[in-house]
């Protein structure tokens, strides 16, 4: 079977629910990245800022990656510029394509800094909460860091973890089994 012929299951984010090709999906992830390169590039001109773009795609979202010095006011306190720029990112992608998009934008490498930072608090909780068997309510953190931490959480023995509370006050709760 060739590549083209690889089906990928729909996208639950799809609002169409099609199923594409695994080439298409990728053609499609990629474009998403070239539209979204363009905006930050238009943004980054305007705030008359350097930064080098990386495209690239990560199962099943395009990734696009501004790297350079200096870009500290792109990322704001606790990622709240980051995560803003992001969805005015994805609105350039829905504008285009007619299409949502799940694309992730990382400015300066915050994301993998943060992702880091997340997978060891989450280790060091999963720990406490099965040594004493009480459960534990993380600071509240966006869908990213929320994510990073379930994934962290559902592969350790004894504990589970849930989101509770709504946005912009959501945070994990770690609980025992």
């Amino acid at each position: 079977m060739s590549g083209s012929d690889v089906a990928v299951d729909p996208d639950e984010d799809s609002p169409r629910g099609d199923t594409l090709t695994a080439e298409a999906r990728l053609t499609a992830l990629e474009q998403e990245g070239e539209i979204a390169a363009d905006y930050i590039e238009g943004l980054l001109d305007i705030v008359d800022m350097d930064g080098d773009l990386d495209l690239d795609v990560e199962g099943s979202r395009a990734v696009v990656a501004v790297v350079g010095d200096g870009l500290d006011k792109l990322i704001g306190q606790n990622g709240e510029t980051l995560e803003a720029l992001q969805e005015l990112t994805r609105l350039a992608v829905l504008q285009k394509t007619g299409e949502r998009s799940r694309l992730m934008l990382d400015v300066g490498g915050h994301r993998a800094r943060r992702r880091a930072e997340l997978r060891e608090l989450a280790a060091q909780v999963a720990k406490r909460v099965a040594d004493d068997a009480k459960r534990e309510k993380l600071a509240p953190m966006t869908p990213f860091e929320r994510k990073v931490v379930h994934d962290v959480i559902a592969g350790v023995e004894g504990v589970r973890s849930e989101s509770e509370g709504e946005e912009p006050n959501r945070c994990v709760v770690v609980m025992p089994v």
